[in-house]
């Protein structure tokens, strides 16, 4: 950090926060963090906010059961520093976290949320069934549209398509949001269909050349997730 504590801007201390949760800081830095938490109530506020607002995103990692050497490297690492109990230890999600695809994601979704605050954000992980590894990055920041993020460039055969669906869960069925052509970022207006909500189902399907003929899901399913609320 170049300025000094206490004097950050409302968005730097933001920031600040949202970092230490996820744990990007450095080791200093993370130690300068924890000292201030005692002392420094507006901080104190906006990492316990940040806590909160990513607590849902723990349901996307699956529990891994850590290796005793694991354990060993995250003690030697942590030496005899006095640690604030967190939900994020305290929930484990660090078992869950096979690789570096949801803590890329988590960054990516911390930078877009204090990039530009909305009043109410949903956020989707979609990740591949089989692997569970990160591919997408869905975002709604408001009732007339979602924001489809890639994290990576899915392979598809040229004979295929990528499908865009979701579904709420008094929905009778999944409706689609289009076609969508993979590594490219795009915006989907979500026309005549009612605001995001807790849990909606997002997914992308392999489908025939110009998408599913019967407007439902008929191909595989390569990446999937439910909206939690973090705003």
């Amino acid at each position: 950090m170049t300025k000094e504590p206490g004097n950050e801007s409302a968005d730097d201390l933001e920031q600040l926060a949202g970092e230490y949760v996820l744990g990007t800081l450095s080791a200093e830095q993370q130690d300068a963090v924890l000292k201030r938490l005692d002392s420094d109530r507006a901080l104190r506020d906006a990492v316990d906010a940040w806590e909160q607002r990513l607590l849902g995103l723990n349901a996307l990692a699956t529990p891994l059961p850590p290796s005793p050497r694991l354990w060993q490297r995250i003690n030697r690492s942590l030496g005899d520093r006095p640690a604030r109990p967190s939900w994020w230890r305290r929930l484990g999600l660090w078992q869950g976290l096979a690789g570096a695809g949801l803590a890329t994601s988590l960054l990516l979704a911390l930078a877009l949320l204090t990039a530009h605050p909305p009043v109410t954000t949903y956020l989707v992980v979609l990740v591949a069934p089989a692997t569970q590894a990160p591919g997408w990055v869905v975002q709604a920041r408001d009732a007339g549209q979602v924001q489809l993020i890639p994290l990576v460039k899915s392979e598809v055969p040229g004979d295929k398509v990528l499908q865009f669906w979701t579904k709420g869960e008094q929905w009778p069925e999944p409706i689609s949001l289009g076609l969508i052509k993979p590594g490219e970022q795009v915006t989907v207006p979500l026309q005549r269909l009612p605001a995001v909500e807790p849990n909606q189902l997002f997914e992308l399907t392999l489908e025939n050349a110009g998408g599913s003929a019967s407007g439902r899901p008929t191909g595989p399913v390569q990446f999937i997730g439910r909206a939690v609320k973090v705003l």
